[in-house]
């Protein structure tokens, strides 16, 4: 049985127009992922934003000695999480939606994504679904990757509103 989980990550005084920018910017991912360098390898791997929309490409490493020892006895070396994010065209309101695979993984990880204006900047809420297929231990990995979730999108709203407030010292 899947574990979801909502988080939302909110930016005042900033636009969703100023938000979708960022997201379209290859240098707003290379802060991201530079950021998150400072725990694991990770690399941007590409970024394509035309009308359509965004689609970025990204890839996070975890050193297996760094994985909970619960997720140890699953991993036999480095993790190596492959995520994608798709963004649909600029509008009031943009949704998108997310994956994270593992080759040879033992579940899944997908959600969607919703960008939209607030009274005071805007707001983009997370909706994620992991999955693992391991009787006994799955619902326990469901449940650490969720928590490991919510820190990561954290820690990326945090590097995100720096951006923006670099970007955009005025709002």
């Amino acid at each position: 049985m899947a574990r979801r989980l909502d988080y939302s990550a909110r930016y005042p005084l900033h636009t969703t127009k100023e938000l979708y920018a960022a997201l379209s910017n290859r240098d707003y991912w290379e802060a991201r992922i530079e950021e998150m360098r400072k725990f694991s390898p990770n690399d941007v791997v590409s970024l394509e934003s035309d009308d359509d929309g965004i689609e970025v490409v990204l890839h996070h490493i975890l050193p297996r000695e760094t994985l909970p020892e619960i997720a140890q006895t699953v991993m036999r070396k480095d993790m190596v999480i492959t995520r994608k994010e798709s963004y649909g065209p600029f509008g009031p309101e943009v949704t998108g939606k997310y994956s994270a695979s593992i080759p040879a993984g033992p579940g899944s990880l997908t959600g969607t994504m919703h960008l939209f204006p607030t009274e005071t900047g805007c707001t983009m809420r997370f909706s994620s679904e992991a999955k693992v297929f391991i009787p006994m231990v799955g619902p326990r990995l469901e449940q650490l990757m969720l928590v490991n979730l919510v820190d990561l999108f954290r820690a990326e709203a945090e590097v995100t509103q720096t951006w923006l407030e670099e970007q955009n010292p005025t709002s």
